[in-house]
């Protein structure tokens, strides 16, 4: 159902057994945010065997299935915008963009326009799936603003429903180049340690025990001048995975303005060459067509300001 509402089940996980009905389904339907679904809730549009339940901090017990009604969204305000992109896959279900660094994702506060979904809504006529609300029209997933590389949105909720689902299950290809501090030993491995939002800072996420489970396989690509390439291939998706897990096992992103502090003659070439975003890159992102049940995958070479960084520290 691409107009009007939408309806989603949701089945609470085991995992989930005792939290709050909120955070509950949003574990379970990661296409929608907590606070999304707050208002939802509140509003009466999610119910259990036709009853509705509208407190938010209910406590959620594992195997109830709840339907959630999600409408439409209504225009966005500067909703359509004649912003370049740079397109690898595109059909009547769902589109594929090689995401440039600086760009973000969806309007929030701050950034209520030049975002990747108003230049989606010029360059779909409109046409993108209504789950993600608002302000995150066909949105399935995101990537830091000042990450570059491939992204998929989604232009139907049939689409959108398939490839939030295959995100929920970690069958989602995506692999990311990085260049990061030191040279790891091993030369790869995996950090298997739970994200969430730090308590001392809201603007950064930490490993907490508490958190979601996040883990990171990397594999060293090429040694350079006390740095390294590194291919990190996610198995799960939390909000600055790459960037945490590699700063924790003390090989930061270069140019990481927030996990990542260089020295010596590191921070002297970042300095030199003006790269003041981290080095990360989506350079593959594969999956199961939503609709056509077909594999798809796709490739981005490191952009430019990347590209230029490696060759500098290339051994």
């Amino acid at each position: 159902m691409d107009r009007g509402v939408s309806i989603i089940e949701a089945t609470i996980a085991h995992a989930a057994d005792g939290w709050r009905l909120d955070r509950a389904l949003a574990d379970a339907v990661p296409t929608l945010s907590r606070e999304r679904l707050k208002v939802l809730i509140s509003a009466g549009a999610v119910t259990r065997r036709g009853e509705a339940h509208r407190d938010p901090a209910r406590r959620a017990a594992a195997g109830d299935t709840f339907a959630v009604a999600v409408p439409s969204p209504t225009p966005a305000h500067n909703e359509a915008q004649d912003i370049p992109l740079v397109v690898a896959y595109e059909d009547e279900h769902l589109i594929v963009v090689d995401k440039p660094a600086g760009l973000v994702v969806h309007p929030a506060a701050g950034n209520l326009d030049g975002t990747l979904v108003n230049a989606l809504l010029h360059h779909c006529g409109g046409s993108l799936s209504g789950i993600g609300g608002v302000a995150r029209p066909g949105i399935v997933h995101r990537i830091d603003k000042d990450t570059s590389g491939l992204m998929i949105a989604a232009k139907t909720d049939r689409a959108h429903e398939g490839l939030a689902k295959q995100f929920a299950d970690h069958s989602i290809e995506r692999r990311y180049k990085a260049i990061v501090g030191g040279r790891p030993r091993p030369s790869e491995g995996t950090v298997d340690a739970p994200l969430a939002r730090s308590s001392t800072n809201r603007k950064k996420v930490a490993i907490v025990a508490s958190g979601k489970r996040a883990v990171t396989h990397f594999r060293t690509l090429e040694t350079l001048a006390d740095a390294a390439l590194v291919e990190c291939r996610l198995e799960t998706g939390r909000t600055h995975q790459v960037r945490v897990h590699m700063a924790s096992i003390g090989h930061a992103l270069l140019g990481d303005p927030v996990y990542g502090r260089s020295k010596g003659a590191t921070r002297t070439l970042l300095e030199t060459l003006g790269f003041r975003r981290q080095a990360l890159h989506a350079a593959r992102l594969g999956f199961i067509h939503p609709v056509k049940h077909v594999a798809l995958a796709f490739e981005s070479d490191m952009p430019a300001d990347m590209q230029e960084l490696f060759t500098r520290l290339h051994v």
